[in-house]
């Protein structure tokens, strides 16, 4: 499992989200979308990277950015947690079933652990992979470069 590079086309997924829609990453060409994945629902640093997406969404919109909050948790788990911290806006799909495949598909799934890595990826308005970091389980990535990357993409 090799992860996904710049220059990279995304791979299309569908994935249900706490508002029991499909998210079908093919569905937003004509916008840049931001794959913000977080290891597990219900820890302090992965509610806090969602809540960072959701106070921001207007400025994810500003710059015709679709932000989405991924994980391996099921969908029923994601809604509770969605709705537990107040999220208002962020759409937060679920990579359960097949368990981490969207993950593996990006290369950031940790097989030991049975969840993804901590991760930022950002896919431009054609489906190209834009850019990606990987961050330490137990830090919060920094919203602001993320949006300040996003800024940059042309």
């Amino acid at each position: 499992m090799k992860l996904i590079t710049v220059g990279d086309s995304a791979p299309d997924f569908t994935l249900k989200d706490n508002y029991d829609k499909e998210i079908r990453l093919s569905d937003y060409k004509g916008k840049k979308v931001l794959l913000s994945w977080h290891p597990l629902a219900w820890t302090s640093v992965c509610t806090d990277q969602m809540r960072a997406l959701d106070v921001n969404f207007e400025t994810f919109e500003k710059l015709n950015t679709i932000p989405l909050g991924l994980s391996v948790d099921p969908a029923p788990c994601k809604k509770a947690w969605a709705t537990a911290i107040a999220l208002s806006n962020l759409s937060v799909p679920s990579d359960f079933w097949p368990h981490g495949k969207v993950a593996q598909d990006y290369g950031i799934f940790i097989e030991r652990f049975g969840f993804s890595e901590r991760a930022n990826i950002i896919i431009d308005e054609k489906g190209i992979v834009r850019w990606v970091k990987v961050y330490p389980i137990k830090q919060l990535p920094d919203i602001n470069e993320v949006i300040q990357v996003l800024t940059e993409i042309k």
